[in-house]
């Protein structure tokens, strides 16, 4: 027997339980809503697991032949970043290897590059890096200018230590200023760390978004989209709907995201320095505004495809507007304005805030309004197109000549 999508439009826990229900039964949301919020950022992840890029091959061309520049080689080798795999005779045999991706950069030691040291004179490298690839070209770059810091100090602590000073003259002099780094909330300094964070936020607001959207436009579909007593829905009759699904969706996503933001969390080691419940409790404001402006946008669409086609495409926008693939503060002023349509881009540095940084809720203060701002004006905006929606539905129906006492809700 197929049991009525609402019994009584006033039965305020039937609506939670529907939803709840309705959302376990349909596969398609199921699959956004388990599946996708656990598996996709686990997929994701396991890309990025190894954080940095080490041994990137490259090719030395040495044309000195030197005690120097064999030393130079050696430590340019013993770095993390770099493999010295070639050592080609001349450019024209290094530019072919790179052509054929078995190197990724070119170090050229010159002629006369052990004579121009010892005289005290300046010494050019040349490196050719793959720009087109920028973590490699970082890594090349820094791993270069390191090797060749490192050998410009021995140089320079070997000539003033022959000169006659002491260790601790030698390394006064040379150091004048010691700088100490300290790497903050992203020890390894790895591109997982930095990326995936943000990463996991955007794919429980776009799988919930996509979700919603599905659900509604598959009742549009069935017709099931109907009040059950009256043709004429005011916004007071939208109010237990749209709040009722909004805890169902809310509901539903605390308890998956708990694998996602915990378990998940754990398994990759990211940096862990606040309380996770901080993390909940602002995660509750986030998700009933997902919720809520997906509820909204649902209004958009007829047929089921026409949300999944229209939130996928949204993604990649998000994406880029939410700060993550690019700093929000870098944005043109209209880009920045426009970011604050999507829950996504408070939430994100809140989420870092509370998580790696171990700030507390006063850290987050800033986003807390922004987040409740937002929620306030998607919950009108949600009950407006509700209540839209349950027009628009019903005349549909009694054009089509449908039943309108046995209409459901």
């Amino acid at each position: 027997m197929k049991i009525p999508l609402y019994k009584r439009p006033s039965d305020f826990f039937g609506i939670i339980f529907t939803e709840i229900r309705e959302s376990f039964t349909d596969a398609n949301t199921v699959l956004l809503f388990v599946v996708a919020v656990i598996l996709y950022p686990m997929l994701y992840s396991i890309g990025y697991i190894n954080q940095t890029i080490k041994d990137i091959p490259v090719a030395v061309i040495d044309q000195d032949h030197t005690s120097f520049s064999r030393q130079y080689t050696r430590m340019l080798d013993a770095t993390e970043q770099l493999s010295v795999s070639y050592k080609p005779g001349n450019l024209k045999e290094a530019r072919q290897l790179f052509y054929d991706g078995k190197i990724h950069g070119i170090l050229i030691i010159p002629e006369n590059f052990e004579k121009e040291i010892l005289s005290r004179r300046q010494a050019d490298v040349p490196v050719y890096c793959d720009a087109g690839k920028f973590f490699v070209y970082k890594q090349v770059f820094t791993a270069s200018t390191y090797a060749t810091s490192t050998l410009n100090a021995g140089v320079e602590i070997k000539s003033l230590l022959s000169q006659g000073h002491s260790w601790e003259d030698a390394m006064n002099r040379f150091e004048g200023l010691n700088a100490q780094f300290f790497d903050l909330y992203n020890p390894s300094s790895g591109y997982c760390n930095f990326i995936v964070p943000g990463i996991l936020i955007i794919v429980i607001q776009q799988s919930l978004l996509i979700g919603i959207g599905l659900l509604f436009g598959k009742r549009k579909e069935l017709g099931q989209f109907l009040p059950p007593a009256k043709e004429k829905t005011t916004w007071w009759d939208s109010f237990a709907p749209v709040i009722g699904k909004a805890i169902a969706y809310v509901t539903i996503y605390l308890a998956t995201t708990l694998v996602t933001l915990v378990l998940l969390y754990h398994w990759l080691s990211f940096p862990e320095r606040g309380s996770f419940w901080l993390v909940y409790l602002m995660l509750i404001p986030f998700l009933f505004t997902v919720s809520f402006m997906g509820i909204t946008l649902s209004s958009l669409f007829t047929k089921r495809v026409h949300s999944l086609i229209f939130l996928v495409f949204l993604s990649p926008i998000v994406f880029f507007l939410t700060g993550v693939a690019w700093p929000l503060e870098s944005l043109p002023p209209m880009l920045k304005v426009l970011s604050y349509i999507f829950p996504t881009t408070p939430m994100v540095p809140a989420f870092i805030k509370l998580r790696l940084i171990g700030g507390g809720l006063g850290s987050v203060s800033r986003e807390f309004t922004v987040i409740m701002i937002q929620m306030t004006v998607y919950f009108v905006l949600a009950v407006v197109s509700y209540s839209l929606s349950v027009r628009t539905v019903w005349r549909a129906s009694l054009t089509r000549d449908l039943s309108p006492n046995g209409a459901r809700l």
